[in-house]
């Protein structure tokens, strides 16, 4: 219908307008504050026309074969019994599709494994080793996924174990080793690696990087690829494989995905949850908040527990609109984003303030 406005309109300005309405959102790639890289190769195959979902594969595929985060794929921080499970999920806008694989071994890019299943199977999850039995059939190479790093901590970690009297089976003695103790168990580490594998020993870190990507069509695709917690029981899932948990995608709506914590993000449904609030009505930022506060509600708001962990929640709307959310206010309350120029990290709208 033609509006008094439009009439008002030059014949120039309604064919421009007319242009830019028929022209699409413009692309955007938004992941986790380590996807930085991965939000820049996304961003350069879907100029090239490439697939949303091959798009950010293509993406976490950096960061998967990163021996340096200790949170993803190869290098990633092990089991209780010193071997390195991953977990990933992928979805595929245009289709509609979903795959997942979960506590897979000696595979360093989970991530296309789980696009394998989605392509080439009924099925939306594969977990142990029937996951590596696909895998393998699929001429994916089998490695070794610990390196010396992650050993040395998984290490650390065994000989940080005490009982109540204190006593460590791993340790010479009765006691278990304090962090300045370390050095004349690990003479030949230096110092600056001892107190990172201290760290991550005691407090084990629950990374895990998400990747959501929209193209110039209005299509999207995401993915969330990780080793899962730090020194688990060997076969635990967290929400990062969980198709609604640790990422969801509408194609009529947006997606979302999530990082840390991921048996806070199982309870809630998190993806899921922020989808659905887009789908009602809120922005990106409205859904995340409302998921993170969902976590502060199933603890009755305690802050000493609440305390105790972290999560992410990631969400691009199909307009483009995107926000990150994060429970806890510091100083890596970032995500990545990337809309055509060069990737950047963007502040998290986060639901609670640390003291001090």
């Amino acid at each position: 219908m033609i509006t008094r406005r439009d009439c008002l309109l030059s014949p120039a300005a309604l064919a421009a307008a007319s242009t830019a309405a028929a022209s699409g959102p413009a692309p955007v790639v938004i992941s986790s504050a380590n996807g930085l890289r991965a939000c820049t190769r996304a961003m350069e195959l879907l100029k090239t026309g490439a697939d949303t979902l091959d798009a950010v594969i293509a993406g976490v595929n950096i960061v998967e074969e990163d021996p340096e985060d200790v949170t993803v794929g190869y290098g990633g921080l092990p089991n209780e019994d010193g071997v390195v499970e991953l977990d990933a999920s992928v979805a595929h806008g245009p289709t509609r599709r979903c795959a997942a694989v979960a506590g897979l071994r000696n595979i360093k890019t989970p991530s296309k494994v789980a696009q394998r299943v989605m392509e080439q199977t009924d099925h939306i999850m594969l977990v142990g080793e029937g996951a590596l039995r696909f895998a393998r059939a699929h001429g994916f190479k089998e490695e070794n996924l610990l390196t010396e790093k992650a050993r040395l901590a998984w290490m650390v970690w065994k000989q940080s174990l005490r009982d109540a009297s204190g006593h460590n089976n791993w340790a010479p003695g009765l006691w278990a080793p304090s962090a300045a103790a370390l050095k004349s168990r690990f003479p030949q580490v230096d110092e600056a690696t001892l107190a990172w594998a201290w760290q991550v020993a005691v407090h084990p870190p629950t990374g895990t990087i998400n990747c959501l990507s929209l193209n110039a069509k209005g299509e999207m695709s995401g993915v969330t690829t990780t080793s899962g917690l730090a020194w688990k029981i060997p076969g635990r899932a967290g929400d990062s494989p969980i198709i609604g948990a640790g990422l969801y995608l509408d194609q009529d709506v947006g997606a979302a995905g999530s990082t840390g914590r991921g048996e806070e993000n199982i309870r809630i449904a998190g993806a899921h949850t922020i989808v659905e609030n887009m789908r009602h009505g809120m922005s990106p930022k409205e859904a995340v908040l409302d998921a993170l506060k969902r976590i502060e509600r199933n603890y009755n708001g305690n802050r000493d527990l609440l305390a105790k962990f972290d999560i992410n929640f990631y969400a691009l709307r199909r307009d483009g609109q995107h926000a990150g959310g994060r429970l806890w206010s510091g100083p890596h309350a970032s995500y990545a984003v990337n809309d055509g120029g060069a990737s950047r990290l963007e502040p998290c709208v986060c639901l609670l303030q640390k003291r001090g």
